[in-house]
């Protein structure tokens, strides 16, 4: 009590008892040893609290406000089941997060340890679409984060689904048409266009895809399937593909933004035409930010530093006898030992990815998914996955790739039966066992009756009618570039691939007989276009020759298929094949109660097929077939021959290195 402010001031200067009495704090007649002692424990006081007092300004130190820097998803719908939403951010340790408005609730909340992720769980009940804010609070203040509920879509607007009556058409969005050169070159993304490079941005873009879709629709396909569109590493110009996301709701801004990808979802709608989306659930980009900052723990199956390889053994998941390593390998390997791989089994991961996917139909009003590397991801998970995108999109198609070529592998993951106790809930798969038969037959020494050994396993799937048939994608070798593959033999495949089973799929540019030149690869430029370009292949007056007899070629059979239901979901049954013959005929399904074998009735094509060098007959005998009976049989595509038929048999010319479809007259 003696000692004042005034002397914690000055006892940091050098003080003396008889200046303290003239100051009014020690009174005169005070002793000088009291005085002393008084004096010296005021200063280690003085001391104490001029050593604490930096520390006490430090504890309260101002507290670094919350911050948010991007909530997955970044909207939601009235109507649809109550979101799981991630944010991402700063300083949201031991947040409390509400919604600013009455029957939108925050129902459970998960802070990551580091305060850089917030997963919240909104209950959005029966609430109309609105704008709303959801308040981050922490002891560093409040945060308002603007967030929306839209309104769905109608059924009606798309969400249809594709089946065997359609042609898919695949295009690598960057590789058909420029529609936007401001988008080339992005200070974003410096230094990864480059058009001379087949490694690189050449500029195609979603707006420059809208503006072709009449060539698309004219050349009579109904249904496009693109390549995934999500961003991607801005350092990385072989990212241009897209299948290694960064951002999983952004769309790369080469290509465009999302009211480009939703521009060309209406434009191919009011066409009468659907949209194939392609995404990637099962891994991402090692520039993603969740790679060093996971969101949750076990986020992914391994780390950076400590992972798996992916395996290229696929009966490792088909054969219950295969060892367990051998099986994660497969699905929770990191492909090319890169791509860091997603951990299906966490729930978090779980529904981050299937809303990921709702968010991408719903947004896009899409038809179908092309599911990527459907094998590497746990059959579970797509159980559950298509369980759910069933209860939203009753008619939504999904597709997966199961790169394999035998029937019994690719099989197993189909969707509609239970292998190992699980349903995939697929709609259909990429049927490669037929692709690799196409090229082994067409291009190579095989026999065609390796194609038919693929189809006589076509019990093996609950729906064989809907595979997907191809002989081309984005991941393969064009088909010219085949060694010894001629423009005859391409002519040959588009024959077989718009009259057999299943639902046709053309890579871009094969209508066109393109083939890998000048180190292109076989994800070359579309011709016409880009700026610069030689010729303009999207008109009839610009194609080359060459290019116009191939595109003549298939829009044919193209139209042939449209004009006639049993190439497009009839039965098949293949009558004769040998090294070089193949004679089939597609006819309407027998009514119900009648054997697949019966005598057919309604509408029948035959297609005959010959690819010797020379013209080859065909002798064939109709009795004990779908044909028995027939009386005769008229030209339908290729040929002129009328053939009149005698006690079930005819003969049947068909030139070298062609294909001719004849319609039965009964």
């Amino acid at each position: 009590t003696v000692v004042g402010t005034k002397f914690l001031v000055e006892i940091a200067m050098p003080v003396q008892p008889a200046q303290l009495v003239s100051h009014g704090i020690f009174p005169a007649r005070m002793g000088a040893r009291r005085k002393h002692s008084i004096l010296h424990r005021a200063y280690v006081l003085a001391m104490v609290l001029c050593t604490a007092l930096p520390l006490v300004a430090r504890t309260h130190k101002a507290i670094a406000p919350p911050q948010v820097q991007q909530i997955d998803p970044p909207n939601w719908w009235s109507g649809l089941p109550n979101p799981m939403l991630l944010l991402r951010g700063k300083n949201l340790t031991n947040a409390e997060i509400s919604s600013s408005v009455h029957g939108i609730s925050v129902r459970r909340t998960i802070i990551s340890a580091n305060g850089h992720w917030a997963f919240i769980w909104l209950d959005i009940a029966s609430a109309p679409p609105q704008k709303l804010n959801l308040l981050v609070h922490t002891s560093g203040g409040t945060l308002r984060v603007p967030y929306e509920l839209n309104q769905r879509h109608l059924q009606t607007e798309g969400f249809q689904g594709f089946s065997s009556a359609d042609v898919l058409y695949l295009v690598v969005p960057d590789r058909f048409a420029d529609g936007d050169a401001a988008n080339d070159h992005l200070p974003q993304m410096k230094g990864t266009f480059d058009s001379t490079s087949p490694n690189a941005y050449h500029g195609g873009d979603l707006s420059g895809l809208t503006r072709h879709l009449d060539y698309i629709h004219q050349l009579g396909a109904t249904t496009l399937w693109i390549t995934p569109i999500y961003a991607q590493d801005s350092t990385t110009p072989a990212d241009y593909s897209g299948y290694a996301p960064t951002d999983l709701y952004g769309v790369n801004p080469h290509f465009g933004a999302l009211q480009d990808y939703q521009n060309l979802a209406q434009s191919l709608h009011d066409r009468g035409m659907k949209l194939v989306l392609d995404i990637v659930l099962n891994h991402v980009s090692p520039k993603s930010p969740w790679v060093l900052d996971p969101p949750a723990s076990e986020w992914f199956h391994g780390t950076p530093q400590q992972h798996i390889e992916a395996g290229e053994n696929f009966t490792a998941i088909t054969d219950p006898h295969a060892p367990p390593a051998a099986y994660q390998s497969m699905v929770e390997g990191w492909i090319g030992n890169t791509l860091p791989d997603l951990n299906q089994s966490n729930p978090l991961v779980r529904q981050y990815l299937t809303q990921n996917a709702v968010w991408w139909i719903e947004s896009g009003t899409l038809d179908g998914l092309r599911l990527d590397t459907f094998p590497n991801v746990d059959r579970a998970f797509w159980q559950d996955f298509h369980a759910m995108l069933r209860a939203l999109y009753p008619h939504l198609t999904t597709v997966g790739e199961i790169l394999h070529p035998d029937p019994t592998v690719v099989s197993y993951f189909a969707g509609g039966i239970k292998h190992s106790g699980i349903d995939t809930g697929l709609s259909t798969a990429f049927d490669f066992p037929s692709d690799f038969a196409f090229r082994s037959t067409l291009t190579g020494t095989d026999p065609m009756t390796r194609l038919t050994d693929v189809e006589r396993q076509d019990w093996l799937y609950p729906h064989p009618e809907r595979l997907v048939t191809f002989f081309g994608n984005q991941d393969s070798r064009r088909f010219l570039s085949m060694p010894g593959a001629t423009v005859a033999d391409l002519r040959l495949a588009f024959g077989l691939l718009a009259t057999t089973r299943g639902m046709p799929q053309i890579y871009y540019g094969d209508e066109l007989a393109l083939n890998a030149v000048n180190n292109s690869g076989n994800r070359q430029n579309f011709p016409g276009g880009f700026s610069g370009d030689s010729n303009d292949a999207f008109t009839t007056a610009g194609r080359t020759a060459p290019q116009e007899a191939m595109h003549a070629w298939v829009a044919g059979l193209l139209a042939l298929r449209a004009q006639h239901s049993v190439l497009q979901n009839g039965m098949q049954q293949n009558l004769f094949t040998d090294d070089t013959g193949f004679v089939f005929v597609r006819l309407e399904a027998p009514p119900a109660g009648r054997p697949a074998a019966a005598t057919a009735q309604g509408e029948s094509m035959l297609v005959l097929l010959n690819k010797s060098a020379a013209p080859r007959n065909f002798h064939l005998d109709f009795s004990h077939t779908a044909l028995q009976g027939l009386a005769s049989l008229t030209p339908a595509w290729n040929t002129k021959q009328s053939i009149t038929i005698t006690d079930d048999a005819c003969d049947i010319i068909v030139p070298a290195q062609d294909v001719i479809v004849l319609e039965a007259q009964r």
